[in-house]
């Protein structure tokens, strides 16, 4: 008898899909294609030379390899997560050594918050749209969706407060520069959000994948900042899930949590029956290029990243047919298409890969509920200021047809 598979699979199966941004990176290895798809750092401006220093240097030590290549703690390499408690302190949290786990990446972050705080059919709140990632990270656990709207400020407080009362386990927020619509959450609605979710007891789970990623204005306290700020300094009811993906290099897969040191016990329970700990030579490698040049390295992101920014929106302003809108993001690497009723994104992609050879992100894959059809996400980062130019010509081009 063959085992029939499907019957095996455990229930929880069922919630887990393909990452639509998965498969369209495949398009990457078409040199026809203009990919604004995929939401990736642009390989020129790795730290390349300096990353393979630090490899270099572990392999040329007096005492060898030996500690780089063996297996480590699973809350994380000591030195690393020392640096990361000196980074959150500078931006107001102060943050102990048994307060912050390294992780392979914040995805697996965002994947040990759903194992630990989620069970099947409990409630969690998220924004409408939200990272695909972090849903892909929840529903195996089998939630319920609560998603709100916003506006420019961030989330609609009315909204929020009638989704608390239903007592969601959590409000995952991506304040800074969105994923995927680039916009920021003011300082207002940041204080206002907290006092919502202290008064219901909802914790926030805080994810700050592009936070160093601003190009114009004044950076705003995290979450979390707000939140210690309110409780001698250290954070209380909110999970900070930090990257250096987007910041230094995502090969490595280096992230990290910080919270209240109960949560982080629990989640190191996790970290040691899932994959035991994050690379050690990648901790190793990844501590020495940002103690010596995590600062200048970002005032490099940042400029590349702002011309290319500023590329797509003049390219938009310039081309783009009446109809047709778009977010303007102070960082981040995103900008957001909302076009008019009717459309379809999904149809469009296959229509822009066939006669435009551009690639994008439909937006109902943002949406817990799969709405927001008539949406897209454009991804500046992968691209030149010239490539971005002539794929959005070529993309307001097809547009016309539509929005005509």
């Amino acid at each position: 008898m063959t085992v029939d598979w499907g019957n095996v699979f455990a229930g929880r199966v069922a919630g887990m899909g393909a990452s639509e941004i998965r498969e369209l990176l495949k398009l990457l290895e078409r040199p026809e294609i203009i990919s604004f798809a995929g939401g990736i750092p642009d390989p020129d401006f790795f730290p390349t030379a300096a990353i393979a220093r630090a490899y270099e240097k572990i392999f040329q030590s007096n005492g060898g390899a030996g500690g780089a290549l063996q297996y480590t703690i699973s809350e994380g390499f000591t030195p690393l997560r020392e640096w990361i408690c000196a980074y959150m302190g500078r931006r107001g949290i102060q943050a102990g050594l048994d307060e912050v786990l390294v992780t392979s990446g914040s995805q697996q972050a965002l994947e040990f918050v759903g194992k630990l705080l989620i069970g099947p059919g409990e409630k969690i709140l998220v924004t409408r749209p939200t990272y695909l990632g972090a849903l892909q990270a929840f529903s195996p656990y089998e939630p319920q969706y609560l998603s709100v709207p916003g506006d420019a400020e961030g989330p609609d407080l009315a909204a929020v407060e009638a989704a608390l009362e239903q007592k969601p386990k959590f409000f995952y927020l991506v304040p800074d520069f969105q994923n995927p619509n680039g916009t920021t959450i003011s300082l207002a609605r940041r204080e206002a959000l907290l006092d919502l979710c202290a008064k219901h007891g909802v914790p926030i789970v805080e994810d700050a994948a592009y936070t160093e990623l601003r190009y114009e204005g004044e950076a705003i306290p995290s979450i979390a900042a707000l939140d210690a700020a309110r409780n001698g300094g250290k954070i209380t009811n909110v999970l900070f899930c930090g990257s250096f993906s987007k910041t230094m290099v995502p090969a490595l897969r280096v992230g990290w949590i910080n919270g209240p040191a109960e949560v982080i016990n629990r989640l190191v329970l996790m970290k040691q029956a899932g994959d035991l700990h994050t690379s050690t030579i990648n901790q190793i490698v990844l501590h020495d290029v940002v103690s010596q040049s995590f600062d200048s390295h970002i005032r490099r992101l940042r400029a590349g990243y702002k011309e290319r920014r500023d590329a797509m929106l003049t390219a938009l302003a310039e081309f783009a047919p009446a109809g047709v809108t778009w977010t303007k993001p102070e960082g981040g690497m995103f900008v957001w298409i909302e076009l008019p009723e009717g459309t379809d994104g999904v149809d469009l992609l296959a229509r822009a890969i066939k006669d435009a050879n551009v690639a994008f992100v439909p937006g109902s894959a943002f949406h817990a509920d799969r709405s927001g059809k008539n949406t897209l996400r454009l991804s500046f980062s992968n691209n030149n200021p010239e490539r971005i130019r002539e794929g959005i010509r070529r993309l307001c081009g097809l547009l016309q047809t539509v929005a005509a």
